[in-house]
């Protein structure tokens, strides 16, 4: 049975290449999905990606999800500060979690510095801008695959 990882996109990513261009670069979600969608293809895994605004949805994502999924590849957005919830449904899944941020959030505004996702996630990357998802895919590869 292949491998399968939950690509969870949060609030606003859907505005990739509109929005602050100058933060988050021009290249668009879908561009994202496809580059993790060929990463995946060569690996033979499956990706489940998502992406919403709504809180609610993300963990109703997650947890409709538990026991189906081997990791999860996350940018919470801006919930990434916000959102207990979404720490807990990752939480609950039991799996190797990848937290990942286009920006380098520490460059940022001090109330981007505090994540509630960090403490729960096996690794972090951030401020590669899109490589930040290959890297946290081809990463989370490595640990489920344990090489």
């Amino acid at each position: 049975m292949p491998q399968r990882i939950l690509v969870i996109h949060g609030p606003n990513l859907n505005l990739l290449g509109k929005r602050e261009p100058e933060i988050y670069g021009h290249q668009t979600l879908d561009d994202i999905n496809r580059s993790l969608q060929a990463i995946a293809e060569e690996h033979g895994i499956t990706l489940d990606v998502f992406q919403s605004n709504h809180e609610g949805d993300i963990v109703d994502f997650i947890g409709g999800n538990m026991g189906s999924a081997d990791g999860i590849v996350i940018n919470p957005a801006a919930y990434t500060h916000t959102s207990v919830a979404i720490r807990d449904a990752l939480t609950m899944t039991g799996l190797p979690v990848i937290e990942v941020h286009l920006s380098n959030v520490y460059q940022r505004e001090v109330f981007r510095h505090h994540s509630y996702i960090s403490p729960i996630a096996t690794g972090i990357i951030a401020g590669l801008g899109v490589h930040s998802y290959t890297l946290a895919l081809e990463g989370l590869l490595r640990i489920i695959r344990d090489v």
